[in-house]
């Protein structure tokens, strides 16, 4: 190992790298086994220090488990998501917060006038592209902690929006069910592409 680099940062050995991603995969069923509240929460902690841009952190959480509150989720889900997310353990409406702007002052407390650069549908879109970025490090996460994960969209944001974010400056961006995976439902993985099609060192 490189002598500058700290000796507490160990890469992660080929059991660890099979786990997020070489043998992670995207499930539709999972077994029939509850998902505790605190490693959820544990895994949105550890999203939480993946980096966005200027430190916007704009993601937001809905974790629906209740019967109830899988009621209310399942009229704004498609045909095709519907059962399959009904049946997942837990289910997080990850969203964004349009006002992001608003908790610059806290998060990128370095520069006062941060606030200022994001106008309109900028901040908008700003703050959909990082809450974007924070589902993949809690798919990570949540893989790193030793669960599966669904994610999806497939569900209208409108009526999610309405059901469970009314009232707040948060808008629902994709949906992630979570569980342990029945790894008899899987499919062969699809394809991927060779890493010389896709890269370029230059």
């Amino acid at each position: 190992m490189d002598a500058s680099v700290s000796k507490s940062l160990v890469p992660l050995d080929a059991a660890g790298l099979d786990l997020i991603f070489r043998e992670a995969r995207t499930y539709n069923a999972f077994l029939d086994q509850p998902v505790a509240d605190e490693m959820l929460l544990e895994a949105i902690r550890l999203a939480e220090l993946g980096p966005t841009g200027v430190n916007a952190v704009p993601g937001r959480f809905v974790i629906v488990k209740s019967e109830e509150a899988k009621a209310r989720l399942a009229p704004h889900l498609s045909e095709g998501n519907r059962a399959k997310t009904l049946k997942a353990p837990a289910t997080i409406i990850v969203a964004q917060d349009i006002a992001f702007t608003e908790t610059l002052i806290r998060t990128f407390p370095h520069a006062p006038g941060a606030k200022d650069w994001f106008q309109g549908q900028a901040a908008v879109d700003y703050a959909a592209y990082n809450a974007t970025l924070q589902a993949a490090y809690l798919i990570v996460a949540l893989r790193a902690l030793g669960l599966d994960t669904g994610p999806m969209g497939g569900f209208n944001k409108d009526g999610v929006d309405k059901a469970f974010l009314e009232g707040t400056t948060w808008r629902s961006n994709l949906l992630i069910n979570v569980g342990y995976g029945d790894r008899s439902s899987l499919f062969p993985r699809n394809p991927r592409f060779d890493v010389e099609e896709i890269t370029r060192i230059v």
